[in-house]
């Protein structure tokens, strides 16, 4: 029905991308993102082509997604609803793009693929489904999206272990020791979006297992990095957001096990998750509600969300994770590596040196309220990173040694350059960084250290931004 229409959209998107990527053929090469060519004005005068080093937070869209959505564009039409013939292309591609993330993330027959706005959001859903008297065990390791959406359900939280081996023996102390015996979920990072450092995920869902519980992984920071097997880790669910994934923001994924999203209420109630809806005779109102995906996906679906999300985990597995994992580690290596020779430098972690990791660094510098490093970096060498608590208070206060109670925020905290805050300075790359602009920041934090700013800053709102 709509198949010579689809093959449009699909034959534009390749031939688009095909296009965009046509000078990156060699296989070491950063894969062409958006914004790769945008300039910025320094305070010190003149304009530098923008150094994006906030992976961790929103990495830029692939130009392949950006393609395959524009050329979608013109075909756009409702979802689930229409009878028409864009109605139906739309369809098409919202259950194409589900099989495909399922693809991606090599789910299990029998899972459930469900869109939602990001990791947040996901997690926040699968909490609503767990049942009522079960017990979840969190690290406090983990970002706020993974430590606070379990309010109805009763919480263990676990301290920072220091070693992969110590977290595997703290979960098993946890749950073995856990009264009543009843149901447990575990919930875990794949990738800490503060340091960077793998966690060891199948031997936590192995764990987890013996003891019962189920697993839920959160792989915002994993997924752009690494392959992601639902299968081989043997986790119950996966969440992940697309904008941390190459594609445009508002669109995530909660993947896994359909018992308990069948078994619960709908996380939304409206169209799309009802399947008939009659009225009684008393008055009120009868719903029988979905039991696919969408059950949890009422309203009208973010259809180029969605979209982007499928174009962006074909594009990864086609340029290869292998090739894209060796290059990140060319990375890391370049900036840990420059960021060793500066003595005023401490870069946080939690399994030390030698533990595998993604493109995410974090680290403070002696002298320096980090929110002033990170925008002197910003206004006199051009290079966006992020500086605070990344939305990990506990973590990064158990990285900086400070008091639980001490205060810090998500931004910067209320602090002039030059005083001490509780925060830290994030760097993050990927797929889409190329060597000059990690090269570009160890210099510029050398610089930095040894001569100081070249501009004078203040604190304005709560931000240290440079002085006018």
């Amino acid at each position: 029905m709509s198949a010579r229409l689809s093959a449009a959209v699909s034959t534009s998107a390749a031939s688009a991308a095909e296009s965009a990527s046509s000078d990156e053929a060699c296989c070491a090469a950063p894969l062409p993102v958006l914004g790769r060519d945008v300039t910025v004005p320094l305070v010190t005068g003149g304009e530098v082509t923008y150094a994006a080093l906030d992976y961790a937070a929103s990495a830029p869209a692939l130009q392949r997604v950006w393609d395959d959505v524009a050329a979608y564009a013109p075909y756009y039409g409702s979802v689930h609803r229409g009878a028409g013939y864009l109605s139906q292309l739309s369809t098409d591609l919202f259950e194409n793009s589900r099989a495909a993330v399922a693809e991606f993330l090599d789910c299990r027959e029998g899972d459930q693929v469900v869109f939602t706005r990001s990791t947040t959001d996901s997690l926040n859903l699968l909490a609503q489904v767990v049942p009522a008297d079960c017990q979840v065990f969190v690290f406090e390791t983990e970002h706020h999206a993974s430590l606070l959406p379990w309010r109805d359900a009763r919480v263990t939280y676990l301290n920072a272990p220091r070693t992969p081996q110590q977290a595997v023996r703290t979960l098993e102390r946890a749950l073995a020791d856990r009264d009543p015996y009843g149901p447990a979920l575990v919930c875990v990072t794949g990738a800490s979006n503060v340091t960077g450092e793998l966690w060891p995920v199948k031997e936590l869902a192995a764990a987890a297992h013996a003891h019962g519980a189920r697993i839920v992984l959160d792989a915002a920071q994993l997924a752009p990095h690494h392959p992601v097997s639902v299968r081989e880790l043997d986790v119950d669910w996966i969440a992940f957001s697309g904008h941390k994934l190459y594609a445009p923001f508002g669109s995530g994924v909660l993947a896994g096990r359909a018992d308990w999203l069948q078994a619960s209420e709908p996380y939304l109630a409206g169209g799309g998750a009802s399947r008939k809806v009659a009225r009684r005779a008393d008055g009120g109102v009868d719903v029988d509600w979905h039991t696919t995906a969408a059950r949890h996906e009422a309203g009208s679906p973010n259809v180029i969300g969605v979209y982007a999300i499928a174009s962006a985990c074909k594009a990864l597995t086609e340029a290869g994770f292998e090739g894209l994992v060796e290059r990140e580690k060319h990375l890391i290596a370049k900036v840990r590596e420059g960021l060793a020779a500066v003595p005023e430098v401490r870069v946080l972690s939690l399994f030390g040196d030698d533990a595998p990791r993604v493109g995410v660094i974090s680290f403070v510098v002696d002298g320096w309220n980090s929110s002033h490093f990170a925008a002197a970096l910003s206004a006199e060498y051009g290079i966006g990173v992020r500086d605070g608590l990344f939305c990990a208070h506990p973590l990064v206060r158990t990285l900086l040694g400070s008091e639980p109670q001490e205060p810090g925020e998500c931004g910067a905290p209320e602090a002039e350059p030059g005083e001490r805050s509780l925060n830290a300075i994030r760097v993050s790359f990927g797929a889409g960084t190329p060597d000059e602009h990690v090269e570009r920041f160890v210099g510029a934090v050398r610089e930095l250290v040894r001569e100081g700013a070249k501009w004078t800053y203040h604190t304005e709102e709560g931000r240290c931004v440079p002085a006018v």
